[in-house]
């Protein structure tokens, strides 16, 4: 048997110092350890390490490294260790899916020897330490049991800045906010009982390190990120994971975390712009050390109301539902269809297989979403990856799943069981009735452009958005090519807001509908384009930035994709509330529990009135479950009444005497794409 460099782990081990991802005990930036039960074949050795590799990368000379071995030599180096060809660590690639695959399955030996005699594949190692290794889950409920704040903590601060880690020490969840409390920072996801009696003994935040590697280094992660220092957000936040994307095969990020820093460059104090200039920088590997919520830690049983009742279903919150299915042998088919949905993310049941093991339990129906596996959030996740999940769980797998109100019972005609219902267009967006300014630091300007032009003369712009689209956005330009008019005259610029064309309002208008007025009103000699142009103050103050910054965001000229191109987070910003559409979303709840989002905003004497955003949103919570707020929301009602004007003191009372059902108008802008 190759000879290990680790030893059974030592009854002293904290939670601290063991890896999450391998159980060993070593520091953050070297290579992962594993005790390997057989011996390994020496092509698949590292030439540095001389250790199995993890995450091989092939050189142009023939030889394979570690990723990790080979990134820290040639940053002191500039040949191959081998041969000592010229190497530089842009010329490598990732190895073969055949070597890889061949190394996920070496057999390892779980590092908690004393307490788990288990053996499995490599790949396997770190699910069977989360969901299966009683050693693991010791020494995470000691680290949580003995360190987590005490709830008078949390009801003494006005910050969303102190909560528990799993190393349960206080820390901020900005890391800006060293110091005093932020003003105007609101909490509803923390709220006490008619008793005084905490809800939630406490709100666990974990801080872990995510490694993301591509083989293409210009690849899009497939995040949309919010907030930033010259938001009232602060953090940079991850507002979505795009289907099919880098982050979403890789399945360790997830809405709502906090991006803390990349490659060792901390975001905590740069403005949005600079923060979406380091995640899109060109390179193989990026090391996100990000804020994972983990929910609260369920309130102890002295303190459970015994007649506490599961939350009832509504047309907008199914019932969640807790299934596990017990496997005769490990590799026993669950006889489950898994499919994703175009119209909605996430994973969702197909169909149960006549005489397989879901259907003969029952407990499982077509159309229920699956939340999660065996621990595993699932919310935004895949069918592959719920399959990886699935084949890597033992005799068990506990299911979480959302079945939404059978609709036919409700009266619904020709609605099939379990059907969605979907709202009407009018009332899932809609044009913003509630009036109010830009948050500090945003503005916006309008730009009127006169052009008298042959009607045989195009404009020379692209467009997208429009009323129909996912985002519900304004119709805005994507490109203005050099051929056209509006070039020559330099007024309009890449990611201007169109409001009229020769009068004619585009505001409200669908992509089709606007792309016909646009044809029929630029054949006309004379044009007039009324648009709007968001600014920050960010640019105001450095122009040079500024520059930088719109150079990063724009097109250098037309491309097939220019209809999938959109502005910066911050763009949207600065826009008057009148183009705004927003949309009602209706949470649901027991008496007992918390709504799970937190809020920033609010009026501030020193900086006026600063509209309420999403922050956080708490994993098992009403707003988690229901998947549609997101972080970077703001809230610009509750129940009707508009938010302007208010600070904490008035909005958290109103939102505590919403005892079961709380109705939020919010506007979302889509983040932006890294």
């Amino acid at each position: 048997m190759m000879e290990s460099k680790t030893s059974p782990l030592a009854g002293g081990v904290t939670w601290a110092r063991v890896c999450k991802e391998c159980g060993q005990c070593h520091e953050g930036q070297d290579s992962h350890l594993f005790e390997y039960q057989d011996d390994v074949d020496d092509e698949l050795v590292c030439h540095i390490c001389l250790q199995p590799l993890l995450q091989p990368m092939d050189t142009p000379c023939g030889h394979t490294y570690c990723f990790q071995c080979l990134s820290n030599f040639l940053h002191d180096q500039d040949f191959c260790p081998v041969d000592r060809q010229r190497l530089q660590l842009q010329q490598c690639r990732a190895s073969s899916l055949l070597v890889r695959n061949l190394l996920d399955k070496l057999a390892v030996l779980c590092p908690f020897r004393s307490e788990c005699q288990q053996s499995m594949q490599r790949c396997e190692l770190q699910p069977h330490l989360h969901n299966r290794c009683p050693a693991f889950k010791r020494l995470r409920e000691e680290a949580e049991k003995k360190k987590r704040p005490s709830w008078n903590e949390f009801k003494g601060s006005k910050s969303d800045g102190d909560l528990a880690d799993a190393k349960s020490t206080p820390i901020a969840r900005t890391a800006q906010l060293s110091g005093p409390s932020e003003p105007g920072l609101v909490n509803p996801a923390f709220e006490e009982g008619e008793d005084d009696t905490p809800l939630r003994s406490s709100l666990v935040a974990e801080a872990t390190v995510v490694e993301l590697f591509r083989e293409d280094t210009d690849e899009d992660l497939g995040l949309r990120i919010v907030g930033g220092k010259d938001t009232p957000l602060g953090n940079i936040v991850i507002q979505e994971i795009v289907r099919d994307s880098l982050a979403a095969r890789d399945g360790k990020l997830a809405p709502g975390d906090h991006i803390l820093e990349v490659n060792d460059v901390s975001l905590a104090s740069i403005p949005h712009s600079r923060a979406i200039a380091v995640l899109r920088q060109s390179c193989s590997r990026l090391r996100l050390t990000v804020m994972q919520e983990k929910g609260f830690k369920p309130r102890p049983e002295h303190l459970a109301q015994p007649s506490a009742s599961p939350p009832s279903p509504s047309p907008n919150l199914g019932t969640v539902i807790q299934v596990t299915l017990v496997k005769r042998e490990r590799s026993e088919p669950l006889g489950i269809k898994l499919i994703r949905k175009s119209e909605e993310p996430g994973v969702f049941i197909l169909d149960l297989l006549p005489g397989g093991l879901a259907a003969k339990d029952g407990k499982l129906r077509n159309n229920d979403k699956v939340l999660g596996i065996n621990g595993q959030d699932l919310r935004h996740g895949t069918p592959e990856s719920a399959a990886q999940i699935i084949q890597a769980s033992e005799m068990r797998v506990n299911f979480v799943v959302m079945r939404l109100p059978d609709l036919s019972e409700e009266g619904g005609e020709g609605q099939s069981r379990g059907a969605r219902r979907v709202p009407e267009p009018q009332y899932f967006k809609r044009r913003s009735e509630y009036m109010k300014e830009p948050p500090g630091g945003f503005s916006s300007q309008e730009k009127t452009v006169s052009l008298k032009k042959e009607p045989r003369h195009s404009l020379g712009i692209t467009i997208a958005g429009g009323r129909d689209c996912r985002s519900r956005l304004p119709v805005y330009i994507t490109s203005v090519q050099p051929v056209g008019c509006l070039h020559r005259d330099g007024t309009v610029k890449t990611g201007d807001v169109l409001l009229s064309i020769n009068g004619i309002d585009l505001t409200h208008l669908t992509y089709n509908e606007a792309v016909t007025v646009l044809k029929a009103q630029t054949a006309q000699n004379t044009v007039t384009l009324r648009v709007i142009q968001t600014f920050t103050d960010e640019e105001e103050q450095d122009g040079e930035s500024s520059t930088r910054d719109q150079d990063m965001e724009t097109l250098e000229g037309p491309k097939e994709d220019d209809i999938n191109w959109v502005p910066l987070w911050t763009r949207w910003l600065g826009l008057p509330s009148y183009i705004h559409w927003c949309r009602d979303i209706m949470l649901m709840k027991t008496n007992s529990e918390s709504w799970g989002f937190s809020i920033v905003g609010g009026y501030e004497e020193s900086r006026g009135q600063q509209p309420f955003f999403i922050k956080t949103i708490v994993p098992g919570t009403p707003a988690h479950f229901d998947g549609r707020l997101k972080c970077g929301d703001e809230i610009v009602a509750v129940n009707g009444l508009t938010t302007v004007g208010m600070n904490n003191s008035s909005l958290i009372p109103m939102l505590k005497l919403q005892k079961n059902k709380v109705t939020l108008t919010v506007v979302s802008w889509p983040g932006s794409l890294v």
